[in-house]
């Protein structure tokens, strides 16, 4: 986009749990931060959930809490259409003073798994489902939102109901248009099974830029929903007795030729597909606490949410973890659907192209594909509590082929010490410091 009448931009990086860390600058900046112009302290992409310096970080107490450089990413600046005035965000990435990419910036994670991904002559493609809530957060509890036509607060479900996309059609228009004007690919809608609960499908591109997209959208549906009158959250169970909020992820992988390595001509798929998915298998466990990085995300693995936690995988079945969609042949994919809305799409991205990109390097072989309801079989589960996932984080020799080291170490420190402060408030309040920061 063109800066043109605007008078002030943002600039913004992600830190470890996905939230926007940056300034306010005037236009007269914009032309200078491809020079370096920008400083933020490396510490700042790892804060925890509130903001605050993680205790005995070595980013603060062995380093000085030294500066980094924030240069823009290829994506340029971006409108912000839920502000009223018009304003422009500009991505960022962290590097220090010698140009050297910061390894505790998720962004950086995800590139240097695609740059192996290249090595091989690879290029990953990805398409991100999107589930999130509307919410009426006046009161001292979640409430679901208003039906906008009668006033009323929703009362029924509604999964895949018109009706109910229509009640909302003036919030939905609304961030539409703004996806157009962010060139951020919505594609389809459907009203979920939970009340108040969408899904936009986010289209196949490049994997990266399917990462930013994620990553925007979740400030954009936050941001709109403030401004048609209610919240939108991607907590991963924000109401207690509906169903959970999950990231979906589609993903393929092209040739030098263009062509889908994972497409055999037929509906099985090619050693290589299996090879990924086996990969994937391996890395549920090790990677819990990606997918579900926050106390209240492990909410959502109970029976009924919606949330696959066995390790298996499937033809067209949506019980299981990893799903292999029907359709075109050209397009076959693998769907991985454990990760919760809540988490941060650059280190769940990397946590699932990095487990495939083992599975195909050390030709790994899945077990056979199940049939029926995963929910009903004994298979190897998904850590099952937030302490249990960060000690596996922190050991797991296969985290360690996929993220920095200071990463993991980062990552880690900053989920103890979020969950030694959330202990100290009351479960009825975890809403207030996880509804739009997530």
């Amino acid at each position: 986009m063109s800066l043109g009448h605007v008078r002030t931009f943002r600039v913004a990086a992600a830190d470890l749990n996905g939230q926007m860390r940056g300034k306010r600058l005037p236009r007269s900046a914009f032309d200078k931060l491809a020079e370096g112009s920008v400083r933020m302290p490396l510490s700042v992409q790892n804060v925890d959930i509130w903001g605050a310096d993680i205790k005995d970080s070595p980013l603060v107490f062995d380093s000085g809490d030294a500066d980094g450089v924030l240069l823009p990413t290829d994506r340029g600046p971006v409108p912000m259409p839920w502000l009223d005035t018009p304003s422009a965000l500009v991505p960022m990435e962290m590097y220090d003073d010698r140009g050297t990419p910061f390894p505790g910036d998720p962004r950086h994670a995800l590139k240097s798994v695609l740059e192996r991904y290249a090595m091989h002559g690879w290029t990953v493609r990805a398409g991100i489902e999107m589930e999130f809530y509307l919410v009426d957060d006046s009161g001292a509890a979640l409430l679901p939102p208003e039906n906008p036509q009668s006033g009323r607060p929703l009362q029924a479900n509604a999964i895949l109901s018109l009706r109910q996309l229509d009640a909302f059609d003036a919030f939905l228009s609304a961030v539409y248009e703004a996806c157009d004007d962010m060139e951020i690919p919505a594609q389809s809608t459907i009203s979920e099974a939970g009340l108040g609960q969408f899904e936009i499908d986010l289209d196949h591109r490049e994997a990266l830029r399917a990462a930013d997209d994620a990553w925007l959208f979740k400030a954009l549906i936050k941001g709109m929903a403030r401004k048609h009158g209610m919240a939108g959250t991607f907590m991963a169970k924000p109401l207690e007795n509906e169903a959970g909020s999950g990231m979906h992820v589609h993903f393929s992988i092209l040739d030098r030729q263009g062509r889908n390595i994972f497409d055999d001509g037929g509906p099985e798929g090619t050693i290589l597909l299996h090879h990924a998915v086996a990969g994937c298998l391996e890395g549920l466990a090790p990677s819990t606490l990606v997918f579900a990085p926050h106390g209240p995300s492990y909410d959502r693995f109970v029976p009924g949410a919606h949330a696959p936690t066995g390790a298996a995988w499937a033809y067209e079945n949506r019980t299981a973890a990893l799903r292999i969609p029907g359709g075109s042949n050209a397009a076959r994919r693998i769907e991985h659907r454990v990760a919760g809305g809540d988490n941060n799409p650059y280190l769940a991205l990397a946590a699932i192209l990095g487990a495939a990109l083992i599975g195909l390097e050390d030709g790994l072989v899945p077990p056979p594909p199940i049939s029926g309801n995963a929910y009903d079989m004994d298979l190897p589960q998904m850590h099952g509590d937030w302490l249990t996932a960060i000690e596996a984080f922190e050991r797991d020799p296969l985290i360690e082929r996929i993220f920095p080291g200071q990463l993991i170490r980062n990552f880690a420190l900053t989920k103890r010490q979020e969950m030694a402060r959330i202990s100290e408030v009351p479960p009825e309040q975890h809403w207030h410091t996880y509804l739009e920061t997530v």
